[in-house]
């Protein structure tokens, strides 16, 4: 893992909402990366900043109300922060795409399917003709797993199944060839069948194509599922990160031990299933102390007054909790990682 070039870097990304009711830091100071050919999930609750994170990457926050405020994203030695919308255009699809969370209303639904895939070719590759665009476009649905591509082609986004408009917002994605492919919330409103079908789809194109991919999902079953690393956000901060593995059997963050029990297990028979008490706080409503204190059975006065800094727990693993200042850990297991 630690030998693969790193694409894309995130350096204390604040993305903040101003409104009537004042500033709201929807993103407060993330930081992450993603590696060549790695699949790393970013999972939380509603609200926790997941989307703003990947609308931030992409350029595509709406301004107003909506404004990347500070830190860096890193990527091909270019701060994307610093771009103007003209030079963003031009990373946007070619070398960074996104699959939206619902492809009825991301699919433009007076153009046919090919229209619309041989129009994201042709802005990137002005010098392709028309049926060489045509030709990638069929070429990309059926790496998709479409069936009868030139037909499909010709049709309309309302003519398709939910599943296949998902296939081909993954192939318009893929048509150009991205190093990074963010996919927010790739299954949702598919049923349990196509969802399987659309993350086996997923991880088949990252191994044959060795395309990064950002999983951004509520689901912790996605994520064990599909990622190799996980990061797990809430109230617009990140709370815990490391591999997947790690992450379910040893989790660090009282958060991510609910979300961890929330997750129904058929081995075990259990009168009621394990929610989280309380509710996700309002962007912005939380200034002082940790953000997930008042849901947090472990919280201490501490915890309340004061926001802890990212602690990193072992080699792999950081979690933001004051319980690990407890522990008799070394200097070097207490080094902060972030303030």
């Amino acid at each position: 893992m630690s030998d693969r070039k790193e694409l894309l870097r995130v350096r204390g990304l604040q993305t903040t909402f101003f409104t009537d009711d004042g500033e709201i830091p929807a993103v407060d100071n993330i930081n992450f990366s993603v590696r060549e050919g790695e699949i790393l999930g970013i999972v939380g609750e509603s609200g926790c900043g997941k989307s703003v994170s990947a609308l931030s990457i992409m350029g595509l926050v709406p301004s107003p109300p909506g404004k990347i405020t500070g830190g860096q994203i890193e990527f091909d030695g270019k701060d994307l922060t610093k771009l103007s919308q003209k030079e963003m255009r031009k990373v946007r699809g070619k070398d960074i795409a996104m699959i939206f969370q619902e492809p009825m209303t991301s699919l433009n639904p007076l153009f046919t399917i090919g229209n619309q895939l041989m129009e994201a070719i042709l802005i990137h590759h002005k010098d392709w003709s028309k049926k060489q665009a045509r030709n990638r476009a069929i070429e990309m649905m059926k790496l998709v797993g479409l069936p009868r591509s030139e037909e499909l082609i010709k049709e309309y986004p309302h003519q398709l199944s939910g599943g296949m408009r998902q296939r081909v917002m993954i192939a318009m994605a893929l048509v150009c060839d991205p190093k990074v492919l963010i996919a927010d919330e790739p299954t949702t409103a598919l049923d349990v069948t196509i969802q399987a079908q659309i993350l086996q789809l997923m991880k088949d194109l990252n191994e044959r194509l060795n395309t990064a991919v950002i999983m951004i999902t509520h689901d912790l079953g996605v994520v064990a599922e599909t990622c190799e690393r996980v990061v797990v956000m809430y109230g617009g901060q990140v709370v815990e990160e490391g591999p997947v593995k790690l992450l379910f059997n040893d989790p660090q963050h009282p958060y991510t031990k609910g979300l961890i029990q929330s997750v129904p297990d058929m081995r075990f028979k259990k009168q009621r299933l394990y929610s989280i008490p309380g509710n996700v706080p309002k962007p912005g409503s939380v200034n002082t102390g940790c953000r997930f204190a008042a849901r947090c059975e472990f919280a201490f006065e501490q915890c309340r007054v004061e926001n802890p800094n990212l602690y990193q727990t072992s080699p792999e693993h950081k979690t933001r909790c004051f319980l690990h200042e407890r522990k008799e850990v070394s200097a070097v297991d207490r080094a902060v990682v972030e303030s």
